[in-house]
């Protein structure tokens, strides 16, 4: 039996040589693919989430997947409806709505996910960004702002409700183009069409990808190829031309005098005449010689920038939009797809607002050095936005559903929030901006904190204060530390963060694309096939909770055998037989090995 890493690499071989796919669908009786999905999946919280039935990771075993196999190798294999609830979109945007699978579903979509993006990956444009590996939001903006320079229009494009209007036939022909294995095509084709429950009544679904499946993001991607291969190959050739701008013969004229006149001694006039020629573009912006077009996309929303004047990013606009709705069945939201002047407006882009600088008394090496350069900025609603969770009538207040944790849960808490801002905006030229949010949260941290021990904010700072070093020196931040015998203690901080701009920082969405699969803890215990209660090798399955944190008892008695060795562990997973495993749901002890 090949491994997991094998198969995926010759898959993704047979991508990078641009070879049809054929004969895949045998690979789904490989077991090492549906384990190295088990522990890809099993952290999630989403793994002991229902969907239409009962079933949850709770409870996984070899037999199950042999189950799983046994079913699609003879082509049984029959997909739920998924179950449908709503969540609400950003700044009261309405609702948008998500599928939940039941927890075979998730599994075997995930090996598919796992084929056509081993297939498919090395395909992709570069110019995508969005469910990829190795991409995300940052590695989008830096390509924006490292190679965009001297752009004048921004082409901001949204598609309607594009998740749920991907066409079954025109993805299933895409696919088809590619693969010749007619059962896997026919397993896919099943999963678009198996519907959805909603209010308990069955609803088919005529178009879309099964959003909340783990394989969804990969046919978004695959779909939405055609318009990234459309903008590569005929807009951008179409709309580039010329190695350079010409040059601005009144920039020309101006150095000339200011040059003739420093010869014949005339020094406050040649400096007279480089400060006016410093104000003088020196290059012609309305060059009809030159053009420059470029893109980047993140799922469903793209960017374009254009070097050029507006009637032709309308062109632009215009054509694009022509193609989603012959070619994809698309169509851009005409609220959201909009032409942006990049001097004098901003773009709006994965949470950034995007221009050009234009600054003429900005000198380094006796240049204009920032002019056509791109800044990326935070919006300025965004601190007002995040400030609301923690504040009343502009002030902050304390946060009474946290009372209840220890001071380290709080302290970590509102870092991991505070964290997650400051590290999504490291490309941002105002990040200092985030002072008033972290002033905002310090407040609110300090005034749950004096809620909780009956005692006031100046207490609890005094309590809490400590110093961290940082690559720029000392920051000032609150500390909380839990001692441990025989272990250095635990130490929750927050704060501590410098708010710089850091265009060097990587941070990626998902783990790189070669990293070894199947080489997890859980794994090497799953394939024991052994009871970690009593020894038995019976119907060996897998007992899972969300988090160690439920499993703390709040009423002050002893807790279960099986808890104190799942914390001894500290581990979510205990591998048990069937006859413990039940035992657990019922409140029985498990059972002892023999001695």
């Amino acid at each position: 039996m090949r491994n997991a890493e094998t198969i995926l690499g010759i898959i993704r071989e047979r991508g990078r040589q641009r070879l049809p796919l054929g004969d895949v669908y045998r690979q789904l009786f490989n077991p090492a693919l549906y384990l190295h999905s088990y522990a890809r999946l099993y952290r999630n919280d989403g793994a002991m989430t229902k969907g239409v039935t009962a079933e949850t990771v709770d409870g996984m075993s070899l037999g199950k997947i042999n189950g799983i196999i046994e079913r699609v190798r003879r082509e049984s294999y029959r997909w739920s409806p998924v179950r449908r609830v709503y969540i609400p979109k950003p700044k009261g945007g309405g609702s948008r709505p998500l599928g939940i699978p039941t927890w075979s579903d998730k599994l075997l979509q995930d090996v598919v996910r796992a084929i056509l993006e081993a297939y498919y990956e090395p395909r992709f444009s570069d110019h995508s960004h969005g469910f990829r590996p190795g991409r995300g939001c940052h590695t989008a903006l830096a390509r924006v702002k490292k190679a965009w320079t001297g752009t004048k229009w921004f082409v901001e494009g949204d598609i309607r409700g594009c998740f749920n209007n991907i066409g079954h036939e025109t993805l299933m022909g895409i696919l088809g183009h590619d693969i010749t294995d007619g059962r896997f095509l026919r397993l896919i084709r099943n999963l678009l069409r198996a519907g959805y429950l909603e209010d308990w009544r069955l609803q088919p679904t005529l178009s879309g990808s099964p959003q909340g499946g783990t394989v969804s993001p990969i046919l978004s991607n695959i779909y939405l190829d055609r318009l990234d291969q459309f903008v590569e190959q005929t807009l951008i050739p179409e709309y580039t031309r010329g190695k350079r701008r010409a040059a601005n013969l009144e920039h020309e004229r101006l150095g000339h005098r200011s040059r003739c006149c420093r010869k014949l001694g005339r020094v406050e006039e040649a400096k007279a005449l480089e400060a006016a020629r410093r104000t003088v573009p020196s290059c012609d912006t309305r060059d009809p010689n030159y053009r420059r077009l470029r893109y980047v996309r993140y799922a469903d929303d793209f960017l374009l920038g254009f070097a050029g004047p507006k009637s032709e990013a309308e062109a632009i606009r215009d054509r694009l939009s022509a193609f989603l709705a012959q070619e994809l069945g698309l169509e851009l939201s005409a609220e959201k797809t909009l032409i942006t002047h990049a001097n004098t407006e901003k773009a709006r882009f994965l949470g950034y607002d995007i221009s050009v600088i234009q600054c003429d008394t900005k000198i380094t090496g006796n240049r204009r050095s920032v002019n056509g350069g791109i800044a990326l900025r935070m919006p300025p609603s965004f601190v007002a936005e995040r400030s609301r969770s923690y504040t009343r009538d502009g002030k902050p207040i304390h946060r009474k559903e946290r009372t209840h944790d220890s001071d380290y849960s709080i302290v970590c808490q509102y870092q991991a929030e505070y964290r997650g801002f400051v590290q999504y905006y490291q490309f941002a030229a105002n990040i200092a901006w985030l002072s008033r949010l972290h002033w905002v949260m310090r407040v609110s941290l300090l005034k749950t904190l004096a809620n909780k021990h009956r005692s006031t904010v100046a207490k609890q700072a005094r309590r809490l204060a400590a110093k961290v070093v940082t690559p720029y020196g000392f920051r000032a931040c609150l500390e909380v530390q839990v001692p441990r015998e025989g272990k250095a203690p635990l130490v929750g901080r927050f704060g501590g963060l410098p708010l710089r701009t850091n265009l060097t920082a990587s941070i990626d969405d998902r783990p790189l694309e070669h990293k070894r699969f199947g080489g997890t803890e859980l794994l090497q215990r799953v394939l024991a096939d052994a009871c970690e209660a009593c020894g038995s090798t019976v119907n060996v399955e897998v007992h899972h909770v969300r988090k160690l944190a439920d499993l703390n008892r709040r009423d002050g008695r002893p807790p279960p055998d099986w808890v104190r060795l799942m914390a001894s562990r500290r581990r979510k997973t205990l591998v048990l037989c069937r006859i413990c495993h039940d035992n657990i749901h019922a409140g029985r002890p498990l059972r002892r090995r023999a001695e």
